[in-house]
């Protein structure tokens, strides 16, 4: 049966994803940085390609903070659920505490970037991982490709090697080949992506908004998907203003189906029964974990929420 369709066909087959992602992600951005009265000012020097390039100093420094922040990244890209954000700040911890200047980190310490940096761009990749191998996305960008690849008739799991090794081994070559295009494209083109930021806010925003509203409607070219654009737009910014994460709800809206789904079929094989959940070593594993972490959240929001209250007591008082 159709369910919350509001009496409308078009949403028969669900919200568009991309409307609803660039409309969480993108527009609340766009609407933030419009309202703001003193834009940050461009930089007006010139910019050689040459000042850039990084010294021996520079390499020495940050040779070591690479290679453990593309091992954290690695390893927390792998996990599902935690992105590069996660490993970006592990990373950033990591290299302060074992730093013999911790002092110059928040002044423009190479080890601050550099290390950061490698973990996000390690866990970016790596977070294809369980995206392709579980078909669980590790953070909102997995979550987007994952629908895309749901969309086109390519559903990841353990045998997608296997069934699609054109899929795979061409991702692999992809993100070789993307890092050897960021690399030349953007150093020499630095000075261009600048001047781009000297175009007037009031001209630059408008043309933003046309532009994603005409992307969006060549997906399906369907004017409702301007609409739902615009209102998850709007929602994005109320959540971000009320301090609330919209990765999680992205999440739900791709996970929600694919949960409803197995979780029906499961029902069927076991007629109804509960308990196949923990039947077996690996689902009642994960089972288990997924309650604990569950309860483990809301108790830490919980405790968290009576500490804070207990802390302004005294203030009040």
């Amino acid at each position: 049966m159709a369910r919350f369709t509001f009496g409308q066909t078009v949403f028969y087959d669900g919200l568009p994803l991309v409307a609803v992602a660039i409309g969480l992600f993108g527009l609340p951005e766009i609407i933030s940085n419009a309202g703001q009265r003193d834009m940050p000012k461009v930089h007006q020097g010139k910019i050689r390609l040459r000042d850039m390039m990084p010294t021996r100093k520079d390499w020495r420094r940050s040779g070591m903070p690479m290679v453990r922040g593309s091992g954290i990244g690695g390893f927390f890209g792998a996990l599902p659920g935690t992105g590069g954000l996660v490993a970006t700040f592990v990373s950033y911890a990591v290299e302060r505490r074992v730093s013999k200047h911790p002092e110059e980190f928040g002044n423009g310490a190479i080890e601050g970037v550099a290390a950061p940096e490698a973990a996000n761009n390690a866990a970016v990749q790596s977070a294809f991982i369980p995206t392709l191998s579980l078909g669980i996305p590790g953070d909102p960008v997995m979550a987007i490709m994952l629908g895309v690849m749901m969309i086109h008739g390519i559903v990841p799991g353990p045998d997608a090697i296997q069934s699609r090794p054109d899929l795979f081994w061409g991702l692999v070559v992809s993100f070789v080949i993307g890092n050897i295009m960021l690399l030349i494209l953007n150093l020499p083109l630095i000075g261009m992506w600048i001047r781009l930021l000297k175009i007037p806010y009031n001209l630059l925003f408008p043309v933003i908004v046309s532009l994603t509203c005409i992307g969006i409607y060549s997906v399906n070219y369907q004017v409702v998907d301007i609409f739902v654009l615009l209102a998850f737009g709007f929602l994005g910014v109320g959540m971000k203003a009320l301090n609330f994460e919209v990765a999680p709800l992205l999440l739900g809206f791709v996970l929600g189906p694919l949960i409803e789904v197995y979780f029906r079929r499961a029902q069927a094989v076991s007629a109804g029964d509960l308990g196949t959940f923990f039947e077996r070593p690996i689902s009642g594993t994960i089972t288990v974990i997924t309650l604990a972490l569950l309860a483990w959240a809301i108790g830490s929001a919980l405790w968290n929420g009576r500490a804070a209250r207990r802390a302004r007591r005294p203030q009040d008082a």
